[in-house]
C-alpha cells in the first residue's frame, strides 16, 4: 500500500463487494488518485486488477499480509470510462 492512497476497507466482505466498494470510491476521486483495497476474500487478488483493466484504470500493485490474512491492492484512477 502506498502512503498517498485512500483506503477502501473491504475486509470481511465476499465477492463482489470489495470491487463494488472500490468502484464507488473511484467515482468520488479525481484522476491520478490512488485507492488501496484491503480485502480478506482471496478472489480480490484477481478481481481488483481485472476491474481496473476493464475500467481503464491502472493496477499499481498488491501485497499480502499473511498474519492478518489481508490483501492490499492499489489502483490509480485514470478518469471515468463511459458506460457501455
Amino acid at each position: 500500500m502506498t502512503d498517498d492512497a485512500t483506503v477502501v476497507d473491504a475486509r470481511g466482505l465476499r465477492c463482489p463487494l470489495p470491487v463494488i466498494r472500490l468502484a464507488a470510491a473511484a467515482r468520488d476521486v479525481p484522476p491520478g488518485s490512488r485507492l488501496t483495497v484491503l480485502a480478506t476474500d482471496p478472489a480480490a487478488e484477481h478481481d481488483v486488477p481485472a476491474w481496473a483493466r476493464m475500467r481503464g484504470h491502472a493496477f499499481v500493485g498488491s501485497g499480502y499480509d499473511e498474519a492478518a490474512g489481508t490483501w492490499s491492492l492499489t489502483v490509480e484512477v485514470r478518469g471515468q470510462v463511459p458506460a457501455a
